[in-house]
């Protein structure tokens, strides 16, 4: 038997891999007290590829270190003049309040030879990897590292992960550590110049003592505002202008419809005016053209991040904040896939029946899940691609059936509703509909309007969230 230690992002996700795996094991499960008190221990027995393995579970809290000057006098803002901080020595080093989640480490690892690392799939969960391995092959440098690659808190991806270990990439967690440094040495060289240089500048009323002022610079929220302000500007730079329209209306059996003039408006009135009383004085209206076509409403592509955040924000007015913190919570309790994914395909090698399969009980959308898996309903259709691939995770999408939890708020419950009627979206055929305009011609005048009648809902019987037009 060998000792491995596992390690997880966060203590929730440590939890939950060592009760995976402890359960398939079928062994007893114990837990214990690390250095650090909100990063327990789990120890149980499981198999590897047919190795006997004690299995020591335990975790992390994000990112185990930070970067930081070297020289001590370069952190003091009049010690130097902010260019410098361009070339000054950098250290990546373990901040005091993380010393016990080190010390933890070290310990465990001493007494192992696996290191398998349950860190988040993406370039920063690589790069928390290799902040871990600098710690543990520091006090033995005969460890083995592993690398768990998963995209979910589900049993079978957990087990597979496992059973299907993979080497840590040092490229992608390089990558963050040149983004970490360029962060700091930006940020800190302009917080620094523009806090001294324009402090003195202008009156700013911050109801604290003023040295206390900082004006902070951020290389990616900053620019963020350059774009705001630059819309202001144009905004508080537009001279309306004033410009006129003729519509006319037809009013048969209840209904009234609106014909919408073809040259769209005028700026000039003495023409407009010239135009709309010929019109009054000849308003008999003739049929030009009449042209009928189908139309089709296509079903979104898969879920990424900035989708979920953009819906959530529309439909339930969420914050992306809370939708984050919310979406972090059903994956890490197993319901949805990792939700930070720039992703918004899927793969030849995802099971999407599988996953419609989960929906097929739920109260609600159960009934449209088994027309999808029928083959008789024509409803099934391979989602399409937005043509975005982050290389580490699968679109966000449900990976365990629930008709609700006891301890969800509604935030919760809305935010899974909405992921897994996209996904049952994403994979049905769209929406049909046909669309007929009518061209008619008053005084020589061309106005013209249309309408559309939907043949076949097809994605919108579940998404429910999009108007039923085509």
């Amino acid at each position: 038997m060998i000792n491995v230690l596992n390690v997880a992002e966060k203590p929730s996700v440590a939890k939950t891999v060592a009760g995976v795996l402890a359960g398939r094991g079928g062994g007893t499960i114990r837990t214990r007290q690390g250095r650090s008190r909100y990063n327990m221990i789990f120890e149980f027995s499981y198999m590897i590829r047919g190795q006997k393995c004690h299995m020591l579970v335990t975790s992390v809290t994000g990112h185990l270190m930070e970067l930081e000057f070297k020289d001590e006098r370069i952190r003091k803002w009049n010690s130097c003049d902010p260019v410098e901080l361009y070339h000054a020595p950098v250290d990546k080093f373990v901040p005091q309040e993380k010393l016990d989640i080190k010390r933890t480490l070290e310990e465990e690892a001493r007494k192992c030879q696996w290191l398998i690392l349950w860190l988040d799939c993406d370039q920063e969960g690589e790069n928390i990897a290799f902040e871990v391995i600098e710690v543990c092959k520091k006090v033995n440098r005969n460890l083995a590292l592993k690398r768990a690659r998963f995209s979910s808190l589900t049993d079978s991806a957990i087990h597979y992960a496992v059973q299907n270990l993979i080497d840590p990439d040092r490229r992608k967690a390089d990558a963050v550590d040149v983004r970490q440094e360029i962060d700091l040495r930006i940020g800190a060289s302009f917080t620094r110049f523009q806090t001294m240089f324009l402090r003195d500048k202008f009156v700013i009323d911050v109801g604290t003592d003023e040295r206390n002022l900082v004006l902070s610079y951020g290389p990616c929220q900053f620019p963020t505002l350059g774009f705001v302000v630059e819309r202001y500007w144009e905004i508080q730079s537009h001279e309306p202008e004033e410009f006129w329209t003729i519509n006319c209306s037809h009013n048969f059996e209840e209904s009234t419809a609106t014909f919408n003039w073809m040259r769209g408006h005028l700026f000039d009135y003495s023409y407009a005016v010239i135009l709309y009383e010929m019109c009054v004085q000849e308003p008999t209206a003739t049929v030009t053209k009449v042209r009928q076509r189908q139309t089709e409403k296509r079903p979104p592509h898969p879920l990424n991040t900035i989708e979920l955040e953009k819906r959530a924000s529309r439909y339930f007015r969420m914050s992306s904040e809370q939708t984050m913190k919310v979406a972090e919570e059903l994956y890490q309790a197993g319901f949805i896939s990792y939700p930070r994914t720039e992703t918004d395909y899927f793969s030849d090698t995802t099971t999407l029946h599988g996953i419609v399969q989960e929906q097929l009980e739920h109260p609600v959308w159960g009934s449209y899940a088994q027309r999808l898996l029928d083959p008789a309903a024509g409803l099934w259709k391979y989602p399409s691609s937005g043509g975005h691939d982050d290389k580490a995770h699968p679109p966000i999408h449900p990976t365990k059936y629930s008709a609700g939890e006891q301890r969800w708020s509604q935030d919760h419950n809305r935010l899974y509703e909405l992921i897994v009627r996209h996904f049952l979206a994403c994979v049905s055929q769209p929406a049909v509909g046909a669309e007929t305009t009518v061209e008619i011609d008053i005084a020589g005048e061309l106005f013209t309007a249309s309408g559309r009648v939907i043949l076949a809902k097809n994605y919108l019987d579940v998404y429910r969230f999009e108007s039923c037009e085509v």
